[in-house]
């Protein structure tokens, strides 16, 4: 009996962890033959086997714990997005790294001129240069089309960008990143984002708070979304004021603001409404 028939005949759910982009096809072939599916968060299914004593590893375990975990967690996991949702990360994603090839590039451009060897690079600096700023702005005219084209997303992303601080990048990163952005409450997007301060306390001991896990690539685009908000946002301008003014260190006060801004723009695409400013 092929694999596909068994789990139709079981209504089996195959759940697999993410493989540096491989999962993908594996997800789009589950779907078109109408399997559910289901990728599960590595880190969680790892603290899975160490609250089991699992310490040996090879395929055939690490198949087992998946299977196990989602048997424990029926509800963990994301269903594949749809198409355009694919693409758009995709695009998103791809800019990024352009993004970042071109941070280091100015890093390296920068250090040529400290040492006094910048004419020696200085041609091939430029056109490198320019390419990735070409690319960088085809890749956003690409993702602005594409969220043109469906009503849904591109009505997410005007009510997104009416919030002072969320521009182009923060709003299609957030859209693809978090497809259940306006489905959530508040603690679960912060929580999703890797935002929501993590307790580390026991018993009458009460440890730091600190942020952990939550999908990377959205974290980045929000501090830099909440630096923007923190200076043109009038509601978390003052807030930012009330938290400077009882000491807070500014990667705290970054941290807050990009929560609050993840918990104010999941709160505006649930109600399907723009941003309307607030006397602070």
């Amino acid at each position: 009996m092929r694999t596909s028939d068994l789990a139709h005949k079981q209504e089996a759910v195959l759940c697999f962890e993410v493989t540096g982009g491989q999962e993908w096809r594996l997800w789009s072939a589950l779907d078109g033959a109408g399997i559910e599916a289901r990728q599960v968060p590595p880190a969680q299914v790892k603290a899975f086997a160490r609250s089991l004593g699992t310490r040996a590893k090879s395929d055939r375990i690490d198949a087992e714990l998946i299977a196990r975990f989602l048997i424990f967690r029926p509800d963990a996991g994301r269903t594949l997005p749809a198409e355009h949702l694919r693409l758009l990360r995709t695009l998103t994603t791809k800019r990024a790294q352009m993004v970042e090839m071109r941070k280091r590039l100015l890093a390296q451009i920068r250090a040529h001129r400290k040492s006094g060897t910048a004419e020696l690079f200085e041609d091939l600096d430029v056109e490198l240069k320019e390419r990735l700023d070409v690319v960088i702005a085809e890749l956003e005219s690409r993702t602005s089309e594409l969220l043109g084209r469906d009503m849904r997303l591109a009505d997410t992303a005007r009510i997104l960008r009416s919030v002072p601080g969320i521009g182009p990048v923060a709003s299609s990163t957030l859209i693809a990143e978090l497809p259940e952005f306006g489905a959530l409450t508040g603690e679960e997007a912060a929580a999703l984002t890797g935002l929501a301060p993590v307790a580390q306390d026991s018993g009458t001991l009460r440890g730091k708070r600190a942020i952990a896990g939550g999908r990377r690539a959205l974290r980045h685009v929000l501090f830099q979304a909440a630096l923007v908000a923190s200076h043109h946002n009038p509601t978390l301008k003052a807030f930012v004021d009330r938290l400077r003014k009882a000491g807070k260190p500014h990667k705290v006060i970054v941290t807050a603001v990009a929560r609050k801004l993840v918990i104010i723009a999941n709160a505006l695409c649930k109600r399907r409404q723009e941003w309307e400013p607030r006397h602070p």
